[in-house]
């Protein structure tokens, strides 16, 4: 093989890696779009939300359960002092009828 045939299929192989990269470039671009970021989170959330769906569905009481307890973690000081104010209360009430 001449110098010539060897600098030819050198460019060649260059050129054919060089459109690959290019073509690589142009579909890790599409894929890291914006709006293709947006609809693929959207596809995801979608299918989270109808997987969560099909389980609540399958077990209602265990769904009920936890959505229960997740109330009462949220509502835990407002309910705390509730408590506090109802124990103050019927303990001034006891020592009250206790005096009189």
């Amino acid at each position: 093989m001449s110098h010539e045939t060897a600098y030819r299929a050198a460019v060649e192989q260059a050129e054919e890696k060089k459109a690959r990269f290019f073509l690589s470039a142009q579909a890790a671009k599409a894929r890291v779009a914006p709006a293709r970021l947006k609809q693929d989170a959207k596809d995801q959330l979608t299918s989270f939300a109808m997987d969560g769906v099909v389980k609540v569905r399958q077990h209602p009481v265990a769904a009920g359960a936890g959505l229960a307890a997740f109330t009462l973690y949220l509502a835990r000081r407002p309910l705390a002092a509730l408590f506090r104010r109802l124990h103050v209360r019927l303990r001034n009430r006891n020592t009250e009828n206790e005096d009189g």
